[in-house]
């Protein structure tokens, strides 16, 4: 009955508001547990559908995804890429209506393979297979995009002691299985429920301590200058953004007794190169202790004329970080030939960078090793787990004044709890106007400061040693048992035929 009531038209509404929910699911709302209901609705009736039904269904998942969960792309376009409404609302649906493709061809192609009417093993293991295959296809094509995946969604459920275990697809396999199980239970299917609790009862049991302590716990302070994005790179913005942080970094010894060991300043804090802001840099230092480290996001630029997105140290800090995974069309402009004046969003002031190597030495402030992911690499789990290898702690300096007062930000965050909870470190996120937290070694928010608010964040972190399961491996066991259990799908087609 159900397969029937979901495998016709019905369905492809049915994927459309299951996109919504996985939204709904994740920050601000938090509501994880409909992250179970998203797979549910794409895997009901799905193979009562042909290929390009299929097809259909998970672009109309992807419509309902994205159109909910990244409508910040607007925002970004039309409130800062100087765009008119109706441009801005088209580009946005283009937009939406690409990432979308992301699901549609790989559930197309999935069905194309699977048989015509597999068995409830063969057709539970290949489906689950394929939701973590298609979102690592999603991670890393075309630079990848790895939004909302469906593991992200849990970081405050009881699936969350999955992710040190696995990372983020560990999580969205266990979601796709469990979400598939509750259908064939309701098609009574009764040994479904089986596996279902199993799942639930290996993360009940797991522990939620992988790492311990390094040394003391270390006093932070993080700057959110809040500076409007509108004027950042114009004369008066860049004196603004000198004023507003030397400002606010003069006040740590007068409004404390102890300073903080590390003191960070956000992404691209001075609008200007480094070389430009070497006196200003001079002068904040000059105002701290001189066991005080201070660290900054940066634009740096080099003698070939090549500039990067940067983390520099100053004061009881060594080393630097340079970003490895630039924005498309945020950090440099693929066609730019093409595009570049095409219209004004593509015109940004701010030089196509270059990216830093891939494997870079961690920093070193106040004794302690640290990690960094510069704004956008917070959302790829592998390249953070690269980083907290050989890191006590993790740094993610961010510009999310782009999203505007969006969701954005907030699942931006979301993501980098998970971050924490994959590595066991604590992840200090300092960011231009928020959120800027400080997030411990179980994903969770000790301290943060309101959003479009010019403030200072004072706290604790503890540097953390040894490594998770997940840190050690990264996604590629995941991503091998989601090839295993596609083939296991696949296979049945064989025996069959």
């Amino acid at each position: 009955m159900l397969e029937r009531l979901f495998g016709g038209r019905l369905g492809y509404l049915a994927a459309l508001l299951a996109g919504g929910l996985t939204t709904l699911a994740a920050a601000p709302f938090g509501w994880w547990w409909l992250a179970l209901l998203s797979p549910a609705l794409v895997y009901a009736g799905l193979y009562l559908m042909s290929p390009r039904q299929a097809l259909l269904r998970g672009w109309s998942y992807g419509l309902g995804l994205f159109g909910s969960g990244a409508s910040w792309v607007y925002v970004s376009i039309h409130d800062y890429g100087y765009t008119s409404a109706p441009l801005a609302f088209f580009l946005t649906s283009l937009f939406v209506a690409s990432m979308a493709l992301f699901v549609a061809i790989p559930l197309g192609l999935f069905r194309r393979l699977m048989p015509a009417r597999p068995t409830v093993v063969a057709g539970l293991a290949g489906f689950v297979g394929f939701w973590v295959l298609m979102e690592w296809i999603r991670t890393w094509l075309f630079t990848g995009f790895p939004w909302l995946l469906l593991g992200s969604t849990q970081v405050d459920s009881p699936l969350s002691t999955l992710a040190p275990l696995g990372g983020v697809y560990l999580l969205s396999l266990a979601v796709a299985a469990s979400g598939a199980l509750l259908v064939e239970l309701l098609q009574r299917r009764y040994l479904a429920a089986l596996p279902l609790v199993l799942i639930w009862a290996v993360a009940v049991v797991l522990p939620s301590h992988w790492t311990t302590p390094a040394g003391e716990p270390l006093k932070v302070s993080l700057l959110q200058g809040n500076l409007p994005q509108e004027i950042k790179w114009l004369p008066e913005g860049q004196r603004q953004a000198v004023n507003t942080y030397l400002g606010m970094t003069g006040e740590l010894e007068a409004s404390r007794p102890a300073e903080p060991d590390i003191v960070i300043w956000p992404e691209a804090a001075l609008p200007m190169f480094e070389d430009q802001a070497e006196p200003i840099m001079a002068r904040a230092q000059a105002a701290l202790a001189p066991d005080t480290a201070l660290l900054t996001g940066i634009l740096q630029r080099d003698e070939d004329g090549r500039f990067y997105n940067a983390v520099s140290a100053y004061g009881n800090a060594s080393g630097g970080y340079r970003k490895a995974h630039l924005v498309p069309f945020g950090e440099y402009l693929p066609l730019e030939s093409v595009l570049r004046g095409a219209i004004a969003f593509f015109d940004l002031p701010m030089p196509a960078m270059t990216p830093g190597p891939d494997r870079q030495d961690p920093m070193v402030a106040a004794g302690h090793t640290i990690g960094n992911a510069i704004c956008y690499e917070i959302i790829y789990a592998d390249l953070v787990a690269q980083r907290a290898r050989h890191a006590e702690l993790l740094l993610t300096v961010s510009n999310d004044s782009w999203f505007g007062n969006s969701i954005g930000p907030h699942q931006h965050l979301e993501m980098a709890r998970l971050r924490a909870l994959e590595n066991g470190r604590y992840v200090i996120r300092a960011t231009s106007n928020g959120i800027t937290a400080i997030i411990d070694d179980q994903g969770e928010i000790l301290d943060q400061l309101p959003q479009f608010t010019t403030a200072r964040l004072d706290g604790e972190v503890q540097p953390m040693q040894g490594l998770t399961p997940f840190t050690r491996t990264g996604s590629w066991p995941t991503w091998a048992l989601a090839a295993l259990l596609l083939l296991v799908g696949i296979g049945w087609r064989r025996r069959t035929a």
